[in-house]
């Protein structure tokens, strides 16, 4: 009679070809006891769509929120929540799983599992696999989810400041009406705001410590209270380089023209309409600002009087339009005394590099990034070319957020060292 035997099994996160902001990475997601427990299927759902290979994990708590067969559906691998899990041939789970991960992901975390790992403590699979990962190549993201009177207790506040302190990353948690019918800080982060971090971890930190502003999309010039001066700008470039500066570890405000567009993830989003509105926001900022990106496509000029009540269509010739030019923000920007490193966008027709070359000398910029406007306005994608004044650097033609990221690089070279 055979001798019998349990085979192991392949490696659930082993690597595959896939496209994405996630491709080819391995992601374990563990899912702990509580009622946002059923938010880890959209997560899965939005992780395996980024190309990711994912994992999940379960505490037993954890099944009396959400079934395993969800996860196992949507992973398309079988779910563990047993230390001494059989599929396993040598019997160390903890160890195979961890070592297969480029990051955990815990979502959601609750106060009892936070408690646990930030004290050494491991007594199930989740908690420990999680401490014997590898911390140089396996990085944990926590998504705290709790009662908001559970949050803001001394002891939870503790252990949140020591798992910080060792090196994990707390994503959120948000505010908002919960579960319990109580409102404040504790509700779970949604799994799209959870995708970005988990995006941004895999990101080089260059410009950690670092405070850039950014301009994004277009202004809008009142003519009267239905009619208005604008342009075809999405904003789609100047939220890709707010987003690549966020991953890069800045702290980020966004001041964005109309463009119905959420903000990024981690960014602060400063709405305006106008171009003098978009200027006294950016000057009041700007004093406190590492670096200065102005993407948003500013009306050169604006009605010199916007008509009170609607101009009515009449016959004969439509009546006189007179203009004014509207400030230029970037150059002020960078006249200032102590201007923080200013970059400029060039959208043009023609003669683009050109057109770069001399927007670059006469603002006195850091460096301008080229563009055809017929190419890139509206467009996922784009090709540009990083203008300064010792070389043409072309970017092949690539996805926004690619080219920001890209163009973050390049900044991220120009500056010295952040203050200690």
């Amino acid at each position: 009679m055979a001798e019998s035997h349990t085979p192991s099994l392949p490696s659930p996160l082993a690597r595959e070809d896939a496209t994405g902001l996630l491709a080819g990475r391995r992601i374990l997601l563990g899912v702990t006891g509580g009622i946002a427990a059923y938010k880890a299927c959209e997560l899965v759902r939005l992780l395996r769509a980024e190309g990711a290979r994912v994992q999940a994990v379960m505490t037993r708590a954890a099944r009396e929120f959400l079934g395993p067969a969800s996860l196992q559906a949507l992973t398309g691998s079988p779910v563990y929540d047993d230390l001494w899990d059989a599929r396993v041939a040598d019997g160390m789970a903890h160890i195979a799983l961890s070592r297969d991960a480029d990051a955990i992901v815990v979502a959601p975390a609750t106060a009892d599992f936070l408690g646990k790992i930030a004290n050494g403590l491991c007594d199930d699979l989740l908690s420990t696999l999680v401490l014997a990962r590898r911390n140089a190549r396996c990085a944990l993201l926590l998504a705290p989810a709790m009662n908001v009177e559970m949050w803001t207790q001394p002891a939870v506040q503790r252990n949140v400041a020591q798992l910080r302190a060792d090196g994990a990353q707390l994503l959120g948690p948000a505010s908002g009406e919960q579960a319990c019918g109580e409102t404040g800080v504790g509700r779970m982060l949604e799994p799209a705001a959870i995708l970005e971090e988990i995006i941004a971890a895999f990101q080089p930190k260059v410009l950690q410590g670092r405070r850039v502003l950014v301009t994004a999309g277009p202004t809008y010039e009142a003519i009267d209270p239905v009619r208005g001066i604008t342009n075809r700008s999405s904003g789609k470039m100047g939220y890709a380089v707010a987003r690549a500066a966020r991953e890069a570890g800045a702290t980020v405000t966004l001041v964005s023209g109309p463009t119905g567009r959420a903000a990024p993830h981690g960014v602060h989003r400063i709405d305006v309409r106008s171009a003098e509105e978009m200027r006294t926001a950016v000057l009041g900022a700007a004093g406190d600002t590492d670096v200065f990106v102005a993407v948003a496509a500013v009306a050169d000029w604006r009605p010199e009087v916007a008509a009170p009540r609607k101009i009515k269509k009449a016959a004969g010739a439509p009546p006189p339009l007179a203009l004014v030019a509207n400030p230029d923000i970037l150059a002020e920007v960078a006249r200032l005394a102590e201007p923080p490193l200013c970059v400029g966008f060039a959208a043009e027709t023609e003669d683009v590099i050109d057109h770069a070359r001399a927007k670059l000398q006469a603002k006195r910029l850091a460096m301008v990034i080229a563009n055809a406007a017929q190419d890139a306005i509206g467009a996922d994608e784009s090709e540009l070319a990083i203008v300064d004044e010792t070389r043409i650097r072309a970017l092949p033609r690539a996805p926004k957020l690619e080219q920001a990221r890209r163009i973050i690089a390049a900044i991220a070279e120009r500056l010295a060292p952040p203050a200690a």
